[in-house]
Parts: C-alpha cells; structure tokens; sequence
C-alpha cells in the first residue's frame, strides 16, 4: 500500500530535510504498529518476553491525545488515526477501527455507536465553518443552488480522517459510496489512496512534525453526523443530524482558506419541517462541541432506536416522526425534537 507525499506547506526556512521527513514517516507507521497492538495485542510480543502486553486491551475503541503535550515535542498521530480507521492497510481488507482524534472520548462513543450500526467506518471531523451565500459569492464568485442555496458547513479535522471518507468508492454505477469493509474492490483502495495525499505537519500547530492527511470528499452522498455530548446533571446525551456532502467542483479557494494540507468534507444539513433549527446555520450554533462523527447514509432514526434501548436522551435532531421507531407509551409525552435534553431525560426514564 502506497501513500503519496505532497508538497509540503511549510515557510521554507520552517521545512525538514529529506532525510528528516522519511525518518518521521517511518515513526508514523511505527506508531499505527503500536497503538494496534496495544488495541487487539500481538502474540509477538509474548515471544519476546513481553506475555502480558500481547494480551492487548482487547479495546473495541481508542484515541489519541495529541495537542499540545505530545505535538509541541513529538510527531503527530495523523498517520495513525487516519490508517486505524480505515477499512485497508498493507495486509489487504479489514474492519476498520474506532479511533479518535484529540482523546475526545464523546466523538469516539458517537463514532462507535455508528460503526456498530453500520459496519462502515466513520470519520472524525471538526464542525469547523459555516459558509453561507454570500461568503461563497464573494469569495469565489460562485453561486449555491439547489440543495447548497442556505450554505453549508466545512467539516475539517486537524489532519486525519479514515481515507474511506474520499467517497471515490463506486456501486457497479459509478455512484461514490463508502462500502462495508468485506466489499471493497482493489480498485476502491486504489482509487480512495489516489485520492489521498500525506503533506507534512503545518508547523504552527505541529512543531514537533509528522505528516496530515489530505483529500476532499467527492461529495453528493447522505450521511449522519452525531454527536455525543455530557450534561451536567443528565449525563450523556446524543445530537442527529442527517444531510448530504456536497460535491468537491469550485471549492479549491474553500479548501485553502483552512489548512489545505487537511481532509476536507463540505455538508449540508437536512432543515427539518419543525422543531430542532431552522437553517444550516442554525444547527451549527446548536451542536454541542466542534467534533462530529459522521457516517455514510441516512442512519438517523437507527441512532434515535438505540439512544431508547440505551437510555440516552435525544436533545436535538431532524428525524421525521414518521421514521422514527420507539415504544408506543412514549407517544402519550412525546416532545418536539428541539426540547431541552432535561425533558427528554424524564421522557426516557423507566417510571
């Protein structure tokens, strides 16, 4: 499996040598290898005196705490978040991880709860910036229509996401798609690596080097975006939104206004009929953090079933009542979908 380097972004006088960035690279892989193996264990490592460690922690999902108390000294861990959750890697096809960036835990239980309902990877991302009509207009003298007409948000992480998420997977159409991990084709990886380019670390927010990953998500495709949250006196609470990536065509002036050498998904919500927000905007005022998973299709009213089954209030979605499946004693109280979570707490507490 080959990984494309790109050009580097760095100030000049801010670059590694050559010889400096293949010696992070390999650190990169080496750190995949370890967080792995520290994950599911290695039967290695008791042949090396080391029985205990070979065990793993049998870790269903995992994160990284990088900023700032590990990338001020040391490389990042773009390499190796973006690789765990990935549905390939050297060794062929296999299920891809649950692995979150920043150590937010929160992101990693939202992106869990998608990857065990769909057995698709999810992507980490930042719910970074709303871009509204007229900023586009004036940036880039393009005009939004369609789906696009009440702006859309950029969804950038710092520097990893799950190289599945470049949706240059197909259906026999054509159609892009992010496919289960046991039907992805050669050419699917090949494409979704095509698609892919490793740039090193922007320095301002990396001193201590690596590599991020960059591609832009083609785009026209349903997904989910959810978010775990925890509220004092509540407890856990979960956010659903479902919408569409809007295609790549004329964001290239978009996509360098950030940090061009990061993954790249522009969304665009759903407006519900009532309840919950009532614009693109208004749902990313609402979000409770700027971290999200997001999953490929329309999984939402999934999530509001297994939210009742686990107990887990459900303070803000665009689910239309007709599509949602929960205990018919709950219809006697049902709220809108934009209370406030204390009142969807008392809704889903067994009386």
């Amino acid at each position: 499996m080959g990984l494309s380097i790109g050009e580097d972004r760095n100030p000049a006088d801010k670059q590694h040598s050559d010889a400096d960035k293949r010696e992070q690279l390999e650190y990169s892989v080496k750190m995949v290898l370890v967080a792995r193996d520290l994950m599911n264990g290695n039967l290695r490592l008791a042949d090396m005196g080391f029985k205990e460690e070979a065990g793993g922690y049998d870790a269903i999902a995992a994160g990284f705490q990088g900023k700032r108390q590990w990338t001020d000294g040391k490389l990042n861990g773009d390499v190796m978040e973006t690789l765990l959750n990935t549905s390939f890697d050297s060794d062929g096809l296999r299920q891809p991880q649950v692995f979150a960036t920043e150590g937010d835990a929160l992101n990693g239980i939202a992106m869990l709860l998608g990857s065990l309902l769909t057995q698709r990877p999810q992507f980490f991302s930042d719910v970074r910036t709303y871009w509204s009509p007229e900023a586009v207009r004036r940036v880039t003298g393009h005009e939004l229509t369609g789906r696009a007409a009440g702006g859309f948000v950029d969804f950038r992480n710092s520097g990893a996401s799950t190289l599945n998420a470049t949706e240059c997977e197909a259906e026999a159409d054509g159609t892009p798609v992010i496919k289960h991990w046991w039907d992805l084709t050669e050419d699917d990886i090949q494409a979704d690596l095509a698609a892919t380019t490793f740039h090193s670390a922007t320095q301002e927010y990396f001193p201590g080097g690596g590599f991020s990953t960059h591609f832009t998500t083609v785009g026209d495709t349903t997904v989910t975006a959810v978010r775990m949250n925890m509220v004092a006196g509540v407890g856990p609470t979960l956010q659903i939104v479902e919408g569409r990536t809007l295609p790549d065509e004329g964001t290239d002036t978009i996509v360098e206004r950030a940090d061009p050498t990061w993954p790249t998904t522009f969304f665009v919500s759903r407006i519900p009929s009532s309840g919950a927000f009532s614009s693109v905007y208004d749902w990313m005022d609402k979000w409770g953090a700027n971290h999200t998973s997001t999953g490929y299709s329309h999984i939402g009213a999934d999530v509001l079933t297994l939210a009742a089954m686990l107990r887990i209030p459900v303070s803000m979605h665009n689910i239309e009542t007709k599509d949602i499946f929960r205990p018919r004693t709950w219809s006697s109280s049902e709220p809108s979908s934009n209370r406030r979570a204390r009142d969807t707490d008392r809704r889903v507490r067994p009386s």
